[in-house]
């Protein structure tokens, strides 16, 4: 009997060992990296999601669950590289292969999200399916049946963080393919952009959360941004709702106007594109006059910085000016109006003085006297990076030299061959050259899967890993396939 089992045993190490032979012929890594897809997506469809949402890591047991914070095993969550992040890689699984199975699996996806979508148009952090737990949010659906007020239930649209705005862009991307007809996705869609338009306020600014209580025209006055006569270096403290204001942090203002661009892109409609412009003529209000042209990370309503949270002062904030010249580049590149670049030269020169000995920028420098500023562990505004937050960056590049490279090269060559790349119609030996460049990705990538269909960080799944090697898979099975993206 045992020389039977062994028998069978070396019959099917024959034939897998052949297997492999015949996968290392032609085209051998193309199915590898299908096969590596098809065995990641299996495990993270029917081992990780909740009711088709995910979180950031899990353990690799799965019993622990975290997002920005420790999760439960009913919880999802929309901040990137969350629920959205996932649904997006499984888009890009479809369109690298045509499979029906990832296009389901988005499916599931985008239902996590639609019904969890806030009477206020967007999302929450987190998502909860416990049937108890569901009920402390007050959804559209609740609108829908008839319900007017949120009696005590949270119905807060988080904008911070790309959370709302990535959880749009998903469904609309996922609502181009299955051409609308899939009708909960679609009016899941044109509720959430409605809603989004809705709160902005008559400036063209949006506030950091959106509670779906439309801003009043006649409390909302336009004027440019201008320095406070003077400015409290002490927080206002509790009780003070700055996420009431108009917001740039945490590229509030920027992934927003995206968003309807997209928006503008697929379904064609004025509406989107008026209110995305509306928000690009609120950056060019929001442009600090001299000494310092550059850009606030919030501002109240008389148009000054102000705080945010303790360890965010009133100040010229680097990263915030940064995604704002970023963001006027990408309205001059859709639209071609041209006012969208004149405030670009004097933020770029600002950049420029601004530099530290490092080769870095501080994120915030004080108001008028262009000095770096920092928040130690105290809350204490000093001036010198001694004693700091760990887990909040008050130096850094913040794309900053990439904007210098990308508006000169804009000068140089024009929109048209901005728009151009965009849609790249690639030669067959573009496409080759795109594949072997990934080809090294890929081969790491796939080495890395383990029997169980993970890529282990450690001791964790992270979803942000998850997320880039199944687009890098994609990549190069479009690429292999004849196919640019």
């Amino acid at each position: 009997m045992r020389l039977v089992l062994s028998f069978v045993c070396l019959l099917t190490l024959f034939c897998s060992c052949s297997q492999v032979q015949n996968l290392r012929g032609k085209n051998s890594l193309l199915d590898e990296a299908k096969l590596a897809l098809a065995k990641a997506v299996r495990f993270f469809r029917t081992e990780v999601a909740v009711n088709g949402s995910y979180v950031w890591t899990y353990s690799a047991d799965l019993k622990r669950r975290r997002g920005e914070s420790e999760a439960s095993e009913t919880e999802g969550w929309v901040q990137p590289p969350g629920t959205p992040s996932v649904g997006m890689a499984y888009l890009r699984a479809y369109e690298a292969t045509g499979d029906k199975t990832y296009l389901e699996a988005a499916v599931e996806t985008a239902k996590a999200l639609t019904e969890t979508q806030l009477a206020s148009g967007g999302w929450d952090y987190r998502i909860d399916f416990h049937p108890e737990r569901h009920k402390r949010w007050f959804y559209r659906k609740d609108i829908e049946k008839g319900e007017r007020e949120p009696k005590g239930r949270r119905n807060l649209s988080i904008y911070d963080d790309d959370n709302t705005q990535s959880a749009l862009r998903f469904l609309m991307s996922l609502d181009a393919i299955l051409k609308g007809k899939n009708r909960e996705i679609r009016h899941s869609v044109e509720y959430g952009l409605a809603k989004l338009m809705e709160a902005q306020y008559p400036n063209g600014a949006w506030p950091q959360r959106y509670d779906g209580v439309p801003p009043d025209p006649k409390n909302f006055p336009i004027m440019p941004a201008r320095y406070p006569k003077d400015w409290s270096r002490t927080h206002p403290g509790k009780g003070y709702e700055y996420w009431r204001l108009y917001t740039l942090n945490d590229r509030v203002a920027g992934t927003i106007i995206q968003t309807l661009l997209d928006a503008y892109r697929i379904y064609g409609k004025q509406e989107y594109l008026k209110a995305a412009k509306k928000g690009g003529d609120f950056l060019i209000l929001a442009q600090m006059p001299e000494p310092q042209p550059a850009w606030a990370q919030q501002y109240n309503f008389q148009m000054e910085p102000a705080w945010a949270r303790r360890f965010e002062p009133p100040a010229i904030a680097a990263a915030e000016s940064s995604n704002a010249v970023r963001t006027l580049i990408e309205l001059y590149i859709v639209t071609g109006d041209e006012k969208y670049l004149r405030p670009i030269p004097k933020a770029l020169e600002w950049f420029k003085r601004s530099q530290l000995p490092n080769g870095q920028w501080a994120r915030f420098y004080e108001l008028r006297t262009n000095r770096p500023i920092y928040v130690n562990e105290d809350y204490e505004i000093v001036y010198e990076p001694k004693n700091l937050r760990e887990d909040y960056a008050f130096e850094g590049e913040f794309g900053i030299p990439r904007l210098f490279k990308n508006f000169e090269r804009l000068k140089r060559e024009g929109r048209k061959k901005f728009l151009a790349e965009r849609n790249p119609n690639l030669t067959p030996e573009e496409l080759k050259e795109r594949a072997k460049e990934l080809e090294p990705k890929v081969r790491q990538i796939i080495a890395s899967l383990d029997e169980k269909g993970r890529w282990l960080d450690g001791n964790n799944i992270n979803t942000r890993t998850f997320v880039r090697n199944v687009e890098t898979l994609a990549a190069y099975i479009l690429a292999v396939s004849g196919k640019a993206r």
